[in-house]
C-alpha cells in the first residue's frame, strides 16, 4: 500500500542506498526524467540533469547538509531528456541507522513548481497593472493573451454586468468583433448562454455542444468563432457576493478544460474580482465626484464640463444656447422652521419638476443649496423666457411636507450663449446676476442678463467690500432725530441713524448699504455696532446731564431672526449701567410679513426685558392686522410718506386717520415721520397723533448739536415747536 500510495502521488519518490545509488523511484520522479524504470535503478542520484551553471554548487549544498545531519530544501532547476526546463522544489532527507551513527538511505522528494510559478508570475504581472491604474479592459485583455498562452487552444473572454442587468465583453482577444457585437447588450437570465446564464444562477456552466445546448438555443451561433464547440464560464463574485460578471473559456472538442485549467481559473477569477471591485470602486467615487447626492443630478463641477461640451456644439453647428439659474426664493425659511428633511423633500421634488419639463437634449444640475442650472441646447431668446416663465409656473405649484401645501417660487436668472458670454464660467456668473437682479424685484421673477446688470453687481460687489471694512474700522457713525410731544412740545425720545462716508463713493445713503449688509450677509454687524453706539451715547448724554428719554436703533428683520440679540442687548445695557426703557427697538413691517417663528419669539423675548419695540414705516407694507396684534408693539410710526400730501389728499388723510386710530384702539404711540411744516403738526395733532419727527423740528444731529440743541429750546411749546 505504501508502494501504490507513493506510485499515485504527483510529487517524485527516490530512495538511494548510502553511496546515493537510486533502489526506489515512483511514477512522478521518473516523468520528471522521461527515462524507463530500469534506466532509473541502480542510477547514481548525483546523475541527475541539473542545470549546468549550478550543478556543482547544488550538490555541495546538499553533501554539506548530509554532513550535517539535517535536510536540503531549494528550488532547483532540472533539464529532462526532451530538453524541457522544469523548476522543481527538492527535499532530500538523510535516513540513519538506528544508533545515528551511519547513513544509511537518502529519501528525494521533488515537486513541480514550474505551473505554479507561471501562475504566480501572471497574478504579479495582473496585480502590478492593477497597481499602476491601468483600464480595466486592458488589464482583462492582458489576463485572457496569458491565460491563452498557458493553455493552448482555449479561447477566453471576461464578461461584465451592466446596470440594467445586461452582458457587456470587457476582453475576448481572440473572439471576432461580430461575436462580441451579439453578446454585448443581451440581457441575464436563465437561458443566455453560458455566461448569461451563470451570472443569473451564480454558479458555473459547462456547455460541451453550443449547438444542442438549450441555452445556446436562441443566441446566433453563426458568429461563434470557428472549431469552437463548447464553453466554460466561471462567474465573477464579488466580496459582497454580488455576481459582477464571468470568466469564460471556448474551447474545441480536442482541447476541453483539463486539471490545469482549472488551477488557472481559480487564480484567476480572483483577480478578476479584485479588478472589477476596483473598477466599481472607481466608479462610485467619479459619480460621487460629479452627482448631487440627493438630487441625482449632474453637481456645479459635472454642469461645467457640460456647459463646455454644450458650448463646444452651439459654436460648431451655430445654434443658441441658454443657461438658467433658478434659485428657490425664502427657501431658507424651510430650513428653520420645518427642519432640513423638509428642506431635502422640496430639493428633491424641485429637480424632479425641472427635470420634466426639460426638452430632450436639456440638461438640468444642482450647483449647490437650493441653486440648479439649467441649460438649453439650440434655445433663443423668446424659447428662453417661455421655458422660464413655464418653470416658474410649474415651480410655483403647492408642494406637500409634513401635511402642509407650500407654495415656493423661485427666481430665475438667463444668459445666452454669445451675447452674454462665451465661456461656461462667465455664463453661469452672469445667470446667476440676472438672478440676484429678478430676486430683488420680487419673488417668482425671471430676468435676461444685461451688461448693466453686470456694472451694477461689480458695483455692489465692490461697495460692500469697502462697508465691510469700514464697519470693522469704526468708520459708521450715528446722527440723531429729535421725536416731539405734539401736544407739549417736550421730548419725546430720539431715533439713531447710521451714516457712511466713504473716502471713494462719498456719502452713501442708509437705504443702499442696509440692504448691501443683508444681501452679503453682514447685516447683523451694523445692527450690533448701532446698539453699542447708542447705549454708549446716552451713557454719556446721562453723565452730561442731557435729558434725553431713550434712543431708538433700528434693526433689520433678519437680525430678528436670530435670538443671540436679545443676550446682546441684555449684555449692552449692563455694561453702561442703562435700564432697559432707555433703549427703543424700530423694526419694520417686513418682520411681520417674514413669518419667521424666530422672529416672534425674539420679538417677545426683547419686551419681555422692557425694551419697548416701534414700527417702523407702518402703512406701507402688506402686513396683517392680526400680525401686529400678536407682536409686542409699543409704538407706531406713521410713514413720512403720508405727509407729502397729508394736507391736500383726502385719501392720504384718511389713511393717516386710520393708522392713527389703530394705534389707539391696541394702546399704542403714534409718532409721525417727515414732518416738516406747521400746518402739518396742526393737522396732526387734530387727528390725535402723539408724537412727531423731521426737518419742521430738527435734521439729524450730532451728539455735541443735539445738546445745543435741547439747550436752546423751552421744555414745553403746548402750541407751536
Amino acid at each position: 500500500m505504501l508502494h501504490l500510495l507513493a506510485d499515485q502521488t504527483d510529487r517524485g519518490v527516490a530512495i538511494t542506498d548510502s553511496s546515493f545509488r537510486i533502489l526506489y523511484a515512483n511514477r512522478s520522479f521518473r516523468d520528471f526524467l522521461d527515462p524507463a524504470a530500469d534506466e532509473m535503478v541502480g542510477k547514481d542520484l548525483r546523475s541527475l540533469p541539473l542545470s549546468p551553471t549550478s550543478r556543482d554548487s547544488t550538490w555541495g549544498r546538499i553533501e554539506k547538509c548530509i554532513a550535517e545531519r539535517r535536510d536540503f530544501a531549494e528550488n532547483v532547476r532540472l533539464c529532462s531528456r526532451s530538453g524541457k526546463d522544469i523548476l522543481v522544489t527538492a527535499n532530500i532527507t538523510p535516513v540513519f541507522d538506528p544508533k545515528g551513527s551511519e547513513l544509511e538511505h537518502v529519501v528525494a522528494v521533488l515537486a513541480d513548481v514550474s505551473r505554479t510559478r507561471l501562475v504566480e508570475d501572471l497574478q504579479r504581472e495582473v496585480l502590478a497593472e492593477l497597481a499602476a491604474d491601468s483600464p480595466l479592459d486592458e488589464i482583462m485583455d492582458l489576463l485572457c493573451r496569458r491565460v491563452e498562452s498557458l493553455s493552448p487552444g482555449v479561447q477566453c473572454s471576461v464578461i461584465t454586468v451592466t446596470e440594467d442587468r445586461c452582458l457587456k465583453v470587457v476582453a475576448g482577444p481572440q473572439l471576432p468583433a461580430s461575436y462580441t457585437e451579439k453578446v454585448n447588450g443581451l440581457p441575464v437570465g436563465p437561458t443566455c448562454g453560458s455566461c448569461g446564464t451563470a451570472i443569473h444562477r451564480g454558479e458555473p456552466v459547462m456547455v460541451e455542444d453550443l449547438f444542442t445546448s438549450p441555452l445556446w438555443a436562441d443566441f446566433d451561433l453563426s458568429s461563434v468563432p470557428a472549431g469552437i464547440s463548447g464553453c466554460w464560464s466561471i462567474p465573477i463574485k464579488l466580496r459582497t457576493g454580488k455576481v459582477a460578471g464571468t470568466f469564460a473559456f471556448y474551447f474545441s472538442s480536442e482541447h476541453r478544460p483539463t486539471s490545469w485549467l482549472e488551477s488557472i481559473v481559480s487564480a484567476c477569477s480572483d483577480l478578476c474580482a479584485i479588478a472589477l471591485e476596483r473598477f466599481e470602486t472607481k466608479s462610485r467615487i467619479a459619480r460621487l465626484a460629479s452627482i448631487d447626492t440627493l438630487t441625482g443630478l449632474p453637481n456645479r463641477s459635472q454642469i461645467i464640463d457640460t456647459l463646455c461640451d454644450a458650448i463646444a456644439a452651439a459654436r460648431e453647428l451655430d445654434e443658441p444656447l441658454a443657461v438658467l439659474f433658478v434659485d428657490i426664493d425664502h427657501f431658507k425659511d424651510v430650513n428653520d422652521t420645518l427642519g432640513h428633511s423638509s428642506g431635502d423633500h422640496i430639493l428633491v421634488e424641485t429637480a424632479r419638476r425641472l427635470t420634466v419639463q426639460l426638452r430632450e437634449g436639456d440638461t438640468v444640475g444642482r450647483a449647490g443649496g437650493d441653486e440648479f442650472v439649467v441649460l438649453l441646447r439650440a434655445c433663443g431668446i423668446e424659447d428662453a423666457a417661455r421655458i422660464g416663465r413655464r418653470l416658474l409656473e410649474y415651480l410655483s405649484t403647492p408642494i406637500e411636507t409634513k401635511n402642509l401645501n407650500l407654495t415656493m417660487s423661485s427666481s430665475i436668472g438667463i444668459a445666452m450663449f454669445g451675447d452674454h458670454g462665451a465661456d461656461a464660467e462667465t455664463l453661469l456668473k452672469h445667470a446667476d446676476t440676472a438672478m440676484h437682479e429678478a430676486k430683488r424685484e420680487g419673488p417668482g421673477r425671471f430676468r435676461f442678463f444685461t451688461e448693466d446688470l453686470n456694472r451694477r453687481s461689480h458695483d455692489r460687489l465692490v461697495l460692500s467690500i469697502a462697508l465691510r471694512e469700514a464697519i470693522q474700522a469704526k468708520k459708521l457713525r450715528l446722527v440723531y432725530q429729535p421725536q416731539v410731544w405734539l401736544t407739549t412740545g417736550a421730548l419725546h425720545g430720539v431715533e439713531a441713524l447710521a451714516r457712511w462716508r466713504d473716502p471713494i463713493y462719498g456719502d452713501v445713503p442708509a437705504p443702499r448699504f442696509i440692504s448691501l449688509a443683508e444681501e452679503y450677509g453682514f447685516i447683523d454687524l451694523i445692527d450690533r455696532w448701532g446698539v453699542e453706539e447708542a447705549c454708549g451715547q446716552i451713557a454719556a448724554w446721562r453723565a452730561a446731564g442731557v435729558a434725553v428719554p431713550h434712543v431708538s436703533v433700528n434693526f433689520s428683520p433678519l437680525s430678528f431672526r436670530n435670538g443671540d440679540i436679545v443676550d446682546m442687548i441684555v449684555e449692552t445695557l449692563h455694561h453702561y449701567g442703562l435700564q432697559p426703557s432707555d433703549l427703543r427697538v424700530e423694526i419694520t413691517e417686513r418682520v411681520m410679513m417674514d413669518q419667521h417663528p424666530n422672529s416672534f419669539a425674539t420679538a417677545r423675548a426683547i419686551e419681555a426685558l422692557g425694551v419697548r419695540i416701534a414700527m417702523d414705516d407702518f402703512g406701507t407694507g402688506y402686513s396683517s392686522l392680526s400680525a401686529l396684534s400678536r407682536l409686542p408693539i409699543a409704538e407706531l410710526k406713521l410713514d413720512r410718506s403720508f405727509m407729502l400730501s397729508i394736507e391736500q389728499d383726502e385719501n392720504a388723510r384718511a389713511l393717516s386717520t386710520a393708522v392713527i386710530r389703530i394705534g389707539h384702539s391696541l394702546g399704542m404711540t403714534v409718532v409721525a415721520e417727515g414732518v416738516e411744516t406747521k400746518e402739518q403738526v396742526d393737522l396732526l395733532r387734530a387727528l390725535g397723533c402723539h408724537a412727531a419727527q423731521g426737518y419742521h423740528f430738527a435734521r439729524p444731529l450730532t451728539p455735541d448739536d443735539l445738546s445745543t440743541w435741547l439747550a436752546g429750546r423751552p421744555e414745553e411749546q403746548p402750541n407751536d415747536a
